[in-house]
């Protein structure tokens, strides 16, 4: 077991060199430490239902997400990114928990996943994502919800943001070239973020619309590339909050 758990250990490290991200390796304010994981969207093409935004209002309850102009479906690469940054969490000593299960049927209601991620009482919430922005734009940003309705989404969910900017930055990534404030969004509409009690952002890492951002999205050493980054950010972000 001990030998299982170091190859382990041993790949997630490769895979981060290979991204061009420095290995986070285990040490203190890691180990135990609960992440809450949210694959965006669903693939059972999701739910015109209207549920609560957290500031009075409604949204649907789920969505397909947006698609490559080759027809790869966020949903999917959602789930694909996700699964690698719980391999690297978890080789690293850190708990995940996940908003759904697969990427084959109905997922929660956008809600639902908030209520469950705060009854797992997180240190982290993160949300993974594509955007569908216009095709001439490109990058990632990273949304917080604001302005806030809670101590923490004021301070903490902040400091993760910004944490999380860094790090994709930091691993060669780029800014959104066509919205936010260098990589960061905030963002008033989000139901996820504004539901949160715990620190949370939701992570556009690139626009589907975008042929260079879709090529990278579609490749696996492209998601891997992304998994890395943002498994980086939420371990800085942990070892911070230790």
């Amino acid at each position: 077991m001990r030998l299982v758990r170091l190859v382990t250990a041993l790949c997630t490290t490769a895979t981060l060199a290979l991204a061009g991200v420095a290995p986070a390796g285990a040490g203190p304010g890691l180990a135990g430490r609960l992440v809450f994981l949210d694959a965006g969207h669903s693939a059972d093409g999701g739910s015109t239902a209207q549920v609560p935004n957290g500031r009075g209002g409604a949204k649907d309850c789920q969505t397909s997400g947006t698609a490559t102009d080759g027809g790869y479906p966020e949903h999917t690469f959602n789930w694909d990114v996700t699964q690698r940054v719980r391999t690297e969490l978890s080789a690293l000593g850190v708990r995940t928990e996940l908003s759904r299960a697969d990427d084959s049927g109905p997922a929660p209601c956008i809600d639902v996943r908030a209520a469950a991620a705060n009854a797992a009482q997180p240190d982290a919430i993160v949300s993974i994502h594509a955007d569908g922005g216009p095709a001439g734009g490109h990058g990632f940003h990273v949304n917080y919800s604001a302005p806030p309705l809670n101590a923490v989404q004021g301070g903490p969910a902040v400091t993760l943001a910004t944490t999380m900017r860094d790090s994709l930055a930091d691993a060669g990534l780029t800014p959104s070239t066509y919205l936010g404030d260098d990589g960061l969004f905030a963002r008033p509409d989000l139901a996820g973020l504004n539901l949160a009690e715990y620190p949370a952002v939701l992570v556009e890492l690139g626009n589907m619309r975008n042929a260079e951002d879709a090529a990278v999205m579609t490749s696996a050493d492209g998601r891997a590339r992304y998994a890395a980054a943002v498994t980086s950010g939420i371990v800085a972000f942990l070892r911070q909050s230790a």
